[in-house]
């Protein structure tokens, strides 16, 4: 077996079989096959897909291409997880809330992805945040603290490692296969037993459709189900970013808002279902209303916040933002963008707007590309408001005034202004179960 003959293979569309799968995974855990190589394996999987059959196997081999973790931390170990979206900071204000509410969240999670954000590298912005802990010191946070939340160690599922990396920077983010194999191999590695997948849909998914969507969520569901975990999926709302705030510290400053009561909105709103969801799916609570209450109480108390304090001094970092957000990285030059017509806000192309933070330097192009943690913008508009001309529209946080007049085009060309009245964009779509799909209304 070799990989020229499984290019051959999914470059004409034939499905691959477990050994070859297998043989390509192993050779992107220990190096023996090419980036140019790989990068060619992926596009054709992305042009020419993979049945129910491949994709399975696909993430059980990746899952398996390195440690396969069992871990005691005292409860059902849970985790969620995003496919992606722009000012998707749920995991920042989840992961602490749940473990006040006496969750265990066992959370493995990645860098920037394309458009998208990436925790980690949001929890990176924070002084002294360790993010790399050996699979010992992240359990044992977990079973101390009730949550911690690191980047993929080279020993858990190595072999998506790399094709993560590689998926971010040659235009195959968006295949469903590749999806589904690389979420759910780190969970299944990661000893996840609860899982709660966050779908998004809209204009800054990484999927194109609702229904696209909803068939990932299926998918996903699926094969986590055949795996014996207690999982769930919510189809939820990405027609423009969920919190108002774009980019790494701009992110965890927000999260700590929520936290700590001084904001609320799409963001914290969706959180709260989504825990819910963690809640119930980890035995912690009996139902979504029980489960809510119980997130309310530790967010009106403080335990929440306390808790993200504690994780954070637990991986090493300065918890002192918690108390004073002006500890995190701050950008030079603060610069709004102005409307330039009156109008209502209808649509926001929330994939440009994923792209311009991009290019400010809060996520990466190229696999060697260095992150700013200070840049970014906040959205002072959703869909749905009445704008006058000469409104603040955005505020961008940004390294050089430069940088921040080649943003201001961006962020106008993704916004569509109109003279009629538009609705509130929405938030929440879909929960697909084992057992089928239920329609939810905000």
């Amino acid at each position: 077996m070799d990989i020229i003959s499984i290019l051959e293979d999914k470059k004409h569309g034939r499905a691959l079989s477990r050994e070859q799968i297998a043989y390509f995974v192993k050779g992107a855990a220990d190096g023996s096959i090419a980036d140019y190589q790989l990068t060619a394996l992926l596009m054709a999987i992305r042009l020419n897909g993979m049945d129910a059959r491949e994709t399975a196997d696909l993430t059980m081999e990746m899952a398996a291409s390195g440690n396969m973790l069992n871990p005691d931390v005292g409860g059902t170990p849970v985790d969620k997880h995003s496919t992606g979206g722009v000012g998707d900071t749920t995991t920042l204000v989840l992961a602490p809330l749940v473990a006040a509410c006496g969750g265990k969240v066992l959370k493995m999670s990645g860098r920037g992805l394309g458009h998208t954000g990436g925790t980690i590298d949001k929890l990176e912005s924070i002084p002294g945040m360790r993010v790399e802990l050996p699979e010992e010191e992240f359990v044992s946070i977990v079973r101390r603290v009730g949550c911690a939340v690191v980047g993929q160690s080279p020993q858990l599922a190595p072999a998506d490692k790399r094709l993560y990396a590689l998926r971010d920077v040659t235009a195959t983010v968006d295949s469903v296969p590749l999806i589904v194999s690389s979420i759910l191999s780190k969970k299944f590695a990661a000893g996840a037993k609860a899982i709660v997948l966050d779908v998004k849909a809209g204009s800054g998914a990484i999927m194109p459709t609702l229904d696209a969507s909803i068939e990932l969520a299926k998918a996903m569901v699926s094969i986590g189900d055949h795996a014996g975990r207690k999982i769930v999926a919510v189809v939820s709302g990405m027609e423009e970013p969920l919190g108002s705030h774009v980019g790494n510290a701009l992110e965890v400053k927000e999260a700590i808002d929520i936290l700590s009561g001084r904001a609320a909105g799409p963001l914290k709103y969706v959180s709260l279902f989504l825990g819910s969801q963690m809640l119930v799916a980890s035995g912690v609570a009996n139902n979504e209303e029980e489960a809510l209450t119980k997130l309310n109480s530790a967010l009106e108390s403080g335990a929440g916040l306390r808790k993200l304090k504690e994780m954070i001094t637990a991986q090493g970092g300065d918890c002192r933002v918690c108390d004073d957000v002006s500890l995190l990285p701050k950008a030079p030059v603060l610069y709004p963008v102005k409307a330039r017509q009156d109008g209502y806000l209808s649509h926001v192309n929330g994939t440009a707007l994923g792209l311009a933070a991009q290019r400010m330097g809060a996520g990466r192009i190229s696999k060697t590309d260095k992150i700013d943690p200070a840049v970014g913008f906040v959205m002072e508009k959703r869909i749905g408001d009445f704008v006058k001309a000469g409104d603040t529209v955005c505020t961008l946080h940004a390294a050089s005034e430069q940088n921040a007049k080649e943003t201001e085009q961006r962020i106008l060309d993704a916004l569509t202004f109109v003279s009629d009245p538009t609705p509130k964009a929405r938030l929440l779509y879909a929960l697909v179960k084992p057992e089928g799909v239920t329609e939810l209304n905000d």
